[in-house]
């Protein structure tokens, strides 16, 4: 008997990095377990992911593996800029918040956060920035990276990508796709990776937030840059010896387009538990719900009881709003179970309001 058996796991809205490990991908480990195989991506199991990759690019690209995703932006950033460049980047994006400084400190290299709307960054947004290009005391910007789906739960337009695509050209620049849970961007809006691989220079491949165990991809398209990252991916400490057991995920998580499978459901999630908010007028839904992420503000004093029924983070203190994170194993029923802990709060609250006062008025 395991000593984890024993353990609580309830199912949370907190993130999608909470849940486990796709049955399917677990599957895929554990037929990759077997004899000896080469290390550092020289088996036969890389060799058929990196088949895979080619199928749904319709390109042939140059897959680095990684534990996680600031690894997959620092090594798709420090691959590309030199110290005195810059990225363009969403003022809401992980980049931005939620890497700790690892752009600046390991790949030495400066962000530039644009103000953003519903998490999205526009290319007239940007032109002002480039006055002191060429200035020797200004850094030189270099690169733009767009999170896709945004950290806000919405999805660029294919016009907007490729809007995005043409100011990089003009302004020679890169352009990078934080693309931590790009499979239900892709869903979303009927997105083809062919057509990725001809916008982006470099994508950060995500896994483990899409039911992957610890397993990110940096994938680029350049050769002479793929030379670089094989070495720049070493000195980050992100070479994996036993590269077949993170090939071995992404190929399960490719093959027969499980990613699209599994995606498709986080979707219909994400609508079905929106819906259900909608009921009650006392919630607001922020932000258009395109991805897997739904932003709902509560009445304040629900938000403690909501937490212990499905635990949430809350991303505005000031507005009360929440984000709620669906993961590939979320059910319509995880959803009522939530709805009924709030519709049980709002009944309390109706049953507190229609109590008479204690007044002396009422007591005569």
């Amino acid at each position: 008997m395991s000593a984890f058996n024993d353990l609580p796991f309830p199912k949370s809205l907190g993130s999608d990095n909470h849940s486990g490990v796709h049955p399917k991908i677990l599957q895929g480990i554990l037929d990759a377990n077997r004899g000896h195989a080469h290390s550092y991506g020289m088996d036969p199991i890389s060799d058929l992911a990196k088949q895979e990759f080619e199928r749904i690019f319709q390109k042939e690209p140059f897959v680095f593996y990684v534990f996680n995703g600031t690894a997959a932006n620092v090594l798709a950033l420090g691959s590309f800029l030199k110290s005195y460049e810059s990225a363009l980047c969403s003022d809401q994006a992980h980049l931005n918040l939620d890497e700790c400084g690892a752009p600046e400190v390991l790949a030495r290299t400066k962000l530039t956060p644009l103000p953003s709307y519903d998490g999205k960054i526009r290319p007239e947004d940007a032109e002002k920035l480039f006055e002191r290009q060429g200035d020797q005391h200004h850094v030189q910007l270099k690169k733009v990276s767009l999170t896709q789906p945004t950290e806000l739960g919405t999805v660029y337009s294919m016009k907007e990508l490729r809007t995005w695509k043409d100011f990089c050209k003009k302004r020679g620049l890169y352009l990078h796709c934080d693309g931590a849970r790009l499979a239900n961007a892709l869903k979303s809006k009927g997105h083809q990776l062919s057509d990725y691989a001809q916008i982006f220079d470099v994508i950060s491949f995500g896994g483990t937030k899409n039911g992957l165990l610890g397993a990110e991809a940096v994938v680029l398209f350049d050769s002479e840059r793929a030379k670089d990252l094989k070495f720049i991916r070493k000195q980050f400490l992100n070479l994996p010896s036993k590269t077949r057991f993170l090939a071995a995920q992404f190929y399960t998580y490719l093959q027969n387009d499980l990613y699209l499978e599994m995606a498709e459901k986080v979707l219909d999630q994400a609508q079905y538990l929106k819906s259900k908010l909608q009921e009650f007028p006392e919630v607001k839904i922020h932000f258009p719900v395109e991805s897997n992420a739904v932003f709902a503000s509560f009445p304040k004093h629900y938000v403690k009881e909501l937490k212990k029924s499905h635990f949430f983070y809350i991303w505005d203190s000031q507005k009360s709003m929440a984000r709620l994170m669906i993961s590939f194993d979320w059910t319509t029923n995880d959803t009522d179970q939530f709805i009924q802990c709030l519709q049980e709060l709002k009944n309390k609250d109706g049953l507190l309001q229609s109590q008479p006062s204690n007044t002396n008025e009422a007591s005569k």
